[in-house]
C-alpha cells in the first residue's frame, strides 16, 4: 500500500509538471502565431516599399516630357486662379500656363511662328493681333490637350508679345503654353547646318549668319529635342477661320514617305524663278501651273513630321551640301526666298517627300506677279476651289473681313 501511494504521487507531480509545459508551449506557439498574423497587415516593409515605387512611378509617368531644351526662356500663360511654378527656363516673370493640372497632360499640340524685330513694326503687331485673335476666336481642344505657342524671338520682341498675348489669350477655352525661343542660341545650332545651302536660297551672294533662321524649317528635327515629333510652322500674316486643331489631323493623311505638308504656291514665281530650266527643257512641268504642272511650295503654313525627317535617309542626304549644289545646277536654280526655295527645289526631284495641303489651309492673297509680266497666265496659278480655312495676307495683302 505504500508503495502505491508512493508512486501514485509521483505521476500526479509528473502529470502536473506536463500539464505545465505544455500550457507554456502552447502560449508561445499562439504569441509566434498572433505576430505573423497581425505583422503581415498593409503596414510591413514589403507593402510599404512597394507603395513607395508605385509613387515614384505614377509621377515619373506624369511628368510632362515635352522638354524643349533649346529654351532660353519658357513662359507660361495662366488665369488668376493657378498658383505661379517654377520657369524651368529661368527667364520668364509670371508668365503662365492656363491650364488646372499640367502633370496629367499627355497630348501637345506644338505650333511655330517666327517673332523677330516685331517690335519695331507696328504692321507686324497689328498682323500679329490679327492672327491670335483669330486663333483664339476658332480654337477648340479637348480635356488633356495642350496648345503650346512657340515663338521665335529676340529679347525685345518677347517683351512685346508677352505683353500682346495677355490680352489675345484672354478668351481661350483650351488650355494652352507659350514658349519664347531665344533667336540667337537657335541660330548659333543652326548656322553650321544650312551655311552651304543659303547661297543658293537667300538674297545677296554670301551666307549670312543672321539669315539663318530663315532656314529654321528646313533642320529643325536636328535641333529640336527627340521628343518633339511633331510641329506646324506659321507666318504671322494668317487669319484662321476654322479650328486650328483640325490642321493637326493632316498629319494622319501624310502619304508614305512624306515628312513635310506644305500648300503650292499661287502665283508664277517660280514660272519665273526656274526661266532658265525652263527654256533648255521646254517640255517640263517645273514650274507650269496646277493641277498637271509643278507651281512650287508657299512656306506659310508647314506641317513637320520631325520624327518621320529624322528617319528619312533620303531627306537628311538631301542635305549635304555637295547635294544641294548638284541639285541647284541641275534646275539652274537661284532663289532668295529661304526654306521655301529649298523645299520648292528638291520637291521638283523628290515630290514623295511632301504631302500636299489643300489650297485652303493656305490661302494666299498676293497678286504681285499678276502686275509684273505674268498677267495672262497669273490666274492659272492663283485659283483655289474648295473652303478657306486660312488666309495669308503675303506681301502685306488685305485680308478679307469674316
Amino acid at each position: 500500500m505504500g508503495i502505491l501511494r508512493l508512486v501514485g504521487r509521483i505521476m500526479g507531480r509528473i502529470s502536473t509538471f506536463r500539464s505545465y509545459q505544455f500550457l507554456l508551449l502552447l502560449a508561445a506557439a499562439l504569441a509566434v502565431v498572433a505576430f505573423y498574423y497581425f505583422g503581415s497587415e498593409k503596414q510591413n516593409f514589403s507593402s510599404t516599399t512597394k507603395r513607395i515605387k508605385q509613387t515614384q512611378v505614377n509621377h515619373n509617368t506624369n511628368r510632362n516630357d515635352a522638354d524643349l531644351t533649346v529654351d532660353t526662356g519658357f513662359s507660361h500663360l495662366a488665369g488668376p486662379e493657378e498658383e505661379e511654378g517654377e520657369d524651368p527656363g529661368g527667364q520668364s516673370e509670371g508668365f503662365r500656363s492656363k491650364r488646372r493640372d499640367t502633370e496629367a497632360v499627355d497630348q501637345h499640340y506644338h505650333v511655330l511662328m517666327m517673332f523677330t524685330k516685331v517690335d519695331k513694326s507696328r504692321s507686324l503687331q497689328d498682323k500679329f493681333r490679327v492672327a491670335m485673335l483669330s486663333l483664339v476666336k476658332h480654337g477648340r481642344f479637348l480635356d488633356g490637350e495642350v496648345l503650346v505657342l512657340n515663338f521665335v524671338s529676340d529679347q525685345a520682341s518677347r517683351e512685346v508679345g508677352e505683353k500682346m498675348l495677355q490680352e489675345f489669350l484672354l478668351d481661350a477655352t483650351f488650355k494652352y503654353e507659350v514658349v519664347f525661343h531665344d533667336v540667337v542660341a537657335l541660330t548659333h545650332k543652326l548656322f553650321p547646318i544650312v551655311e552651304a545651302m543659303q547661297k543658293h536660297f537667300s538674297a545677296g551672294s554670301g551666307a549670312y549668319y543672321s539669315d539663318a533662321i530663315f532656314f529654321l524649317s528646313v533642320a529643325m528635327h536636328h535641333i529640336m529635342p527627340d521628343s518633339l515629333t511633331r510641329i506646324v510652322q506659321l507666318d504671322l500674316d494668317l487669319k484662321y477661320r476654322t479650328n486650328i486643331r483640325d490642321l493637326f489631323q493632316e498629319f494622319d493623311r501624310f502619304t508614305p514617305g512624306a515628312v513635310i505638308g506644305i500648300t503650292r504656291e499661287m502665283q508664277p514665281v517660280y514660272r519665273h524663278t526656274f526661266w532658265q530650266y525652263r527654256k533648255e527643257n521646254p517640255q517640263t512641268r517645273v514650274g507650269d501651273p496646277p493641277p498637271e504642272g509643278l507651281p512650287g511650295f508657299n512656306s506659310g503654313v508647314m506641317l513637320l513630321d520631325l520624327g518621320a525627317m529624322r528617319a528619312s535617309t533620303l531627306y537628311n542626304q538631301l542635305l549635304q551640301p555637295n547635294n544641294v549644289a548638284k541639285l541647284a545646277d541641275q534646275y539652274r536654280f537661284r532663289g532668295h526666298l529661304g526654306d521655301q526655295d529649298f523645299f520648292t527645289m528638291i520637291g521638283m526631284e523628290h515630290p514623295e517627300l511632301f504631302y500636299s495641303l489643300a489650297c485652303g489651309w493656305n490661302r494666299q492673297l498676293c497678286t504681285w506677279w499678276r502686275d509684273h509680266g505674268y498677267g495672262d497666265v497669273f490666274q492659272l496659278y492663283y485659283r483655289c476651289d474648295g473652303p478657306v480655312y486660312i488666309y495669308h495676307g503675303n506681301c502685306n495683302s488685305q485680308i478679307p473681313d469674316d
